[in-house]
């Protein structure tokens, strides 16, 4: 196994409003900007009913500073106002993690 270093994750979860004009192109913009970020380290997300968004970062530090970038601050707003009608942020570290791959098995 690799040395594995722990990292924090980020998890949005949200529904949004009827009316989400803007949306899309914003999310577009942040998830750019985010890849610019220090610390920055990826992201997954998904949306149905309930959206899911899932950052993942150095540290702690590195979370709060993208909290506060001036263009986030900005989509955060909007975002109470305009897009969501409910949201939850829970940030997590990561002491350990594993995948499956099914390129990965040989027969």
């Amino acid at each position: 196994m690799k040395d594995f270093k722990p990292y924090y994750a980020v998890i949005f979860t949200s529904i949004q409003k009827d009316v989400i004009e803007g949306y899309h192109e914003m999310a577009e913009k942040m998830n750019a900007l985010a890849k610019l970020q220090p610390g920055f380290l990826g992201m997954d997300s998904a949306r149905n009913q309930i959206g899911i968004t899932v950052s993942y970062w150095e540290s702690l530090e590195d979370i709060k500073n993208w909290k506060q970038q001036s263009d986030h601050l900005q989509a955060q707003l909007k975002g109470k106002k305009d897009w969501y009608s409910w949201y939850n942020v829970k940030i997590c570290k990561v002491e350990r993690e594993y995948h499956f791959d099914t390129d990965s098995i040989t027969s």
